[in-house]
């Protein structure tokens, strides 16, 4: 027999109206279900109220016994650095030392392995405080750990933190004291590609990497490279690759993928190369063929100085902020970076960007007691070890939009005008000469000038005493003029098709070289070179080649007559200009 769909409905609501203790039953019924429920509530109420008292009076006299309760945030990550934070907390609150105290802001983003120390990088918005207040961790699979003091710390505040951590045995995971942030496994810093930058002019990337060993001075075949972009490049499925269009030395440019920056500008507008996942877009160097393999990465792709097109018109060209600014790059050598930044500012230098090396001798508190009104000079952290051709690539890079002119010089060398003429004068004579892209300047080696310390009143006025032919050359380069693959050797660029260099005269300008200073000065050398293509002092290899102080051995033992070395020219131009210039009447003291 059909039922009609009012009579099903019916049905349902009948049934659940006897499922409620309703339809079916009297009303006395239902008023005894309600008081037997309502009975079992206020006995469970009663039940846990009691538990409540019991348990105030428990944790109560705990408290007053002086071992006061507090919750613990467990972590499913067990190791023994987690132990060792754990432990340092307990100290601080028994009122030990404040090295265990942990923040939530220090994240640790990579860590590399250097030669002779350990590089911690941070993440954006890390703070540091002294490096005697924390400690850096090491830890292995089987909790084996270390605990030793960095030994340095750098900050700036665009750029990310840095700790400088002691060297430790291979294999072990790194972390700090301060942070939550899990021990990571250190890079290795001769197999890595280490920073990038994005140059809008031609919409590439220059990519900076270790561990390819091109030629010094020779382009590279760029055919057998490419660029892998990707928030995580060990998955080949989610990752974009681009044309390698010029390779030398470290430097890689390559095309960037429409995609790649149409995300970095979104993520730009948030200030962030982020995605919700944490994890930044990084790019990378990928061998093709047979046997392909993909260069560990830590670089983040950083925007250049926005191109101004309207700068560079067919017609009329606009002049840059600065007509001539300096790069060099410096490892403890804060001593002497007043009288050097003092000295370039008075004959016209108008910008400096000093590349620290992984300084740990107060250059900081030097650059901070300048007048930045006075002296435009911004330092930037290069911790990369024997990099110094890349990394003046990508200075120069960084200074294209802003310097018509820009000086490759480290802080032991002067500019110098034993004429008529000035720096300007110079720069304006080469600067009406289009096709001129370099100026080359040749270099005088000054040595110790019988000293046996350092010259209270600075180099320039302390070193008198030279050898009589030039050593080499220094270059001021016009950015714009420069080769794309940036190839630099011993500070001079290959320069584009169609450009040339000239060498400026002696008598016109010309480098005090102060090579070869009093011992205590000198000895530093024999630490490490900075570049990349010229081996340290300790090594055996090249032993006799001039990059090397002639005579000296690979230890640093100070020859009997090191005072009266290279010493064949007295010469006290540059001496007497600072005497005539900077020397104050009254006081007769210097500025620096």
């Amino acid at each position: 027999m059909a039922v009609s769909a009012k009579e099903r409905k019916l049905s349902r609501l009948g049934s659940g109206q006897a499922a409620n203790g309703g339809g079916g039953g009297s009303f006395g019924a239902r008023g005894s279900h309600r008081s037997s429920a309502a009975g079992g509530r206020r006995r469970l109420f009663a039940v846990f109220f009691a538990f409540l008292c019991a348990g105030a009076v428990v944790f109560g006299g705990v408290h007053v016994i002086g071992a006061s309760f507090r919750p613990v945030l467990m972590t499913a990550w067990p190791s023994a650095t987690l132990n060792a934070l754990s432990s340092e907390r307990r100290v601080q609150q028994a009122g030990g030392n404040s090295a265990g105290t942990v923040s939530p802001s220090v994240q640790i983003r990579h860590a590399v392995v250097l030669p002779d120390h350990v590089l911690v990088i941070l993440g954006d918005g890390s703070s540091l405080p002294a490096p005697g207040h924390f400690e850096c961790l090491y830890s292995t699979a089987n909790s084996t750990q270390l605990r030793r003091r960095p030994l340095s710390v750098a900050a700036l505040p665009d750029e990310p933190s840095l700790v400088h951590c002691p060297a430790a045995p291979p294999g072990m995971a790194v972390s700090l004291s301060l942070s939550q942030s899990p021990p990571v496994t250190p890079f290795q810093w001769d197999q890595l590609v280490y920073t990038a930058l994005l140059d809008s002019r031609d919409n590439s990337t220059v990519v900076f990497a270790k561990g390819m060993n091109l030629r010094p001075g020779r382009l590279g075949v760029p055919s057998r490279y490419e660029c892998v972009f990707g928030r995580d490049l060990s998955k080949p499925k989610f990752v974009v690759t681009s044309p390698v269009v010029s390779a030398a030395q470290e430097t890689f440019r390559c095309v960037t993928p429409v995609r790649i920056r149409r995300y970095l500008r979104m993520t730009a507008d948030g200030n962030s190369n982020r995605n919700s996942d944490g994890k930044p877009m990084l790019v990378s160097i990928r061998t093709k063929g047979r046997g392909s393999s993909t260069l560990p990465s830590i670089a983040q792709p950083e925007p250049l100085p926005r191109y101004n097109r309207h700068r560079h018109t067919r017609h009329r060209r606009q002049q840059k902020a600065h007509s001539m600014c300096v790069c060099t790059m410096l490892r403890n050598q804060a001593r002497f970076l007043r009288e050097w930044i003092i000295y370039h500012s008075h004959i016209g230098v108008q910008r400096w960007f000093i590349y620290d090396n992984n300084s740990d001798d107060g250059i900081e508190e030097v650059l901070g007691s300048m007048d930045p009104s006075a002296y435009n000079a911004t330092r930037h952290l290069w911790p990369w070890m024997k990099s110094q051709e890349a990394g003046f690539a990508h200075c120069a890079l960084r200074a294209r939009e802003s310097c018509e002119w820009v000086g490759f010089i480290d802080i032991d060398e002067f500019l110098h005008f034993p004429g008529n003429q000035t720096l300007q004068d110079v720069l304006r004579n080469y600067s009406s000469r289009p096709r001129i892209g370099e100026l080359r300047t040749a270099c005088h080696s000054f040595g110790p000038s019988g000293r046996t310390k350092i010259p209270k009143k600075g180099v320039t006025t302390g070193y008198t005493c030279r050898l009589a032919a030039p050593e080499r050359h220094k270059s001021i380069v016009r950015p714009d003029a420069l080769n794309p693959s940036l190839i630099n050797v011993v500070h001079h660029f290959h320069l584009k098709e169609g450009m040339k260099y000239a060498n400026v005269g002696q008598g016109v300008m010309l480098i005090n070289h102060y090579k070869y200073q009093v011992w205590e000065v000198f000895k530093e050398k024999f630490a490490g070179r900075v570049a990349t293509y010229v081996a340290d002092w300790q090594d055996e290899e090249n032993v006799g080649s001039r990059d090397r102080a002639p005579g000296l051995g690979t230890k640093p033992v100070e020859p009997e007559d090191w005072p009266r070395r290279f010493c064949e020219v007295y010469d006290t131009g540059l001496k007497d200009f600072v005497h005539k210039e900077f020397i104050d009447p009254q006081s007769g003291s210097l500025p620096w």
